[in-house]
C-alpha cells in the first residue's frame, strides 16, 4: 500500500521545511505555511514505524472539514486544502502552549487522578471520581508546547507568570478553546458520538489570534460512542472509543510507553490495517459522510504536482 512516510519538496519561495511527528510543514515566502499530513502515526511522543495508509487523507480532510464549520467562532489559518492530504495557509507565530480541553476524566487525567493528584493543571478536581465521569463543566489543561520530546502540563497562572502568553491572550485562548469545545460536541453529538477530549493550537499574525493546525481530529481528540456510555459507565466497565487511545493501549500491553531503553513493538499488517480501518471509521461518523479512498499509485507525484499549482497560481 503506498503511503507517506516523508516529502522532500521543493517549492519556489521556500524558506524553511520542518518535519513534526505527523505533518511535514513548509514555509513559503515567510508568508503562507504548506501543511502535508503524511501517513506517519506516533505514540507516546515516538513515531511508530510503519505508515497506516489513508491516515494523512482522514486527518486533513477532518481537520479542514471542521475548520471550516468553526471559522464563525475565530479565524483560522486555512486558506486552501489543493490536495486531500494537503492544507496551505496564513503562516502564524505560535504561542508557545497548547489548549486541552477535558469533558470527561480519562485517559492521561484518569492516570493522574487514579495516582492521587487532585489539581491537573491548577484546576481542583474532587475525592470520589470515576474513570470516564462527566465533569460539570469542561476544564482546561494547558500544556507547554514542547519542540522536541514530551509537552509538560502547565497551569494558567504559571503561563501568565513565566510571559508564556499575555494576561489578556490568554482569556481570549480559553474563551476560543470553550467555544470550539461546544462546537465540537454539538457536531459529534449529531452524530452519535461524544467529545470528550480535544487539544487547540492557536497563534497571531498582524496582531490577530488564529486558530492553527488540526481540529477535532482522531490524533488531537478523543470520542467515546454515545450509545452505551452510561450503562458502561455505571458497570464501571471501559469505553467504546474512537481515538487513538486504543494505538496507545496495544503498545502498552506489548510494554511499551515510550520510556528510554523500551523497544518499539513489530506492527504486523493485520493491525496497521486495523489502525487504518479505526481511522477511516471515526472520519464517517464525525462527518457523517462516506470517506473516499483517493488514488494513492503516484501519492507524492499527486501531492507535489496540486501543491504547485495552487502555489502558481
Amino acid at each position: 500500500m503506498n503511503t507517506i512516510t516523508k516529502t522532500d519538496f521543493h517549492f519556489d519561495g521556500q524558506k524553511s521545511k520542518y518535519t513534526g511527528k505527523v505533518r511535514d510543514v513548509y514555509n513559503i515566502n515567510n508568508n503562507l505555511l504548506v501543511m502535508v499530513a503524511t501517513d506517519r502515526i506516533s505514540a507516546f511522543d515516538v513515531v511508530l514505524p510503519r505508515a497506516i495508509p489513508y491516515k494523512g487523507q482522514v486527518l486533513n480532510q477532518i481537520a479542514a472539514k471542521f475548520l471550516d464549520e468553526t471559522a464563525d467562532i475565530v479565524p483560522n489559518w486555512k486558506i486552501s486544502s489543493p490536495d486531500p492530504m494537503v492544507t496551505i495557509g496564513h503562516l502564524c507565530q505560535a504561542f508557545p502552549v497548547e489548549m486541552i480541553v477535558r469533558g470527561y476524566l480519562t485517559g492521561s487525567s484518569w492516570r493522574e487522578y487514579k495516582n492521587g493528584a487532585r489539581q491537573i493543571c491548577g484546576v481542583s478536581l474532587p475525592d470520589g471520581l470515576k474513570e470516564h465521569q462527566r465533569f460539570p463543566h469542561p476544564i482546561i489543561t494547558p500544556t507547554t508546547k514542547a519542540a522536541e520530546g514530551h509537552d509538560e502540563n502547565i497551569s494558567k497562572e504559571e503561563i501568565i507568570r513565566q510571559g508564556l502568553v499575555s494576561k489578556d491572550d490568554y482569556e481570549m485562548l480559553e474563551k476560543y478553546t470553550l467555544a470550539l469545545f461546544q462546537r465540537g460536541s454539538e457536531i459529534a453529538d449529531k452524530h452519535g458520538l461524544i467529545l470528550v477530549d480535544t487539544k487547540y493550537e492557536f497563534g497571531k499574525k498582524d496582531g490577530k489570534i488564529y486558530l492553527i493546525d488540526e481540529i477535532h481530529t482522531p490524533d488531537s481528540s478523543r470520542y467515546f460512542y454515545k450509545e452505551g456510555y452510561e450503562e458502561r459507565f455505571a458497570k464501571g466497565e471501559n469505553q467504546k472509543q474512537l481515538s487513538k487511545e486504543f494505538v496507545r493501549e496495544w503498545l502498552m500491553d506489548h510494554g511499551f510507553k515510550g520510556e528510554a531503553g523500551q523497544q518499539v513493538p513489530e506492527m504486523n499488517d493485520a493491525f496497521v490495517q486495523e489502525v487504518s480501518e479505526r481511522y477511516i471509521e471515526l472520519y464517517e461518523h464525525i462527518t457523517g459522510e462516506k470517506f473516499i479512498k483517493e488514488d494513492v499509485s503516484h501519492i507524492l507525484n499527486r501531492v507535489e504536482t496540486n501543491i504547485n499549482r495552487f502555489l502558481k497560481n
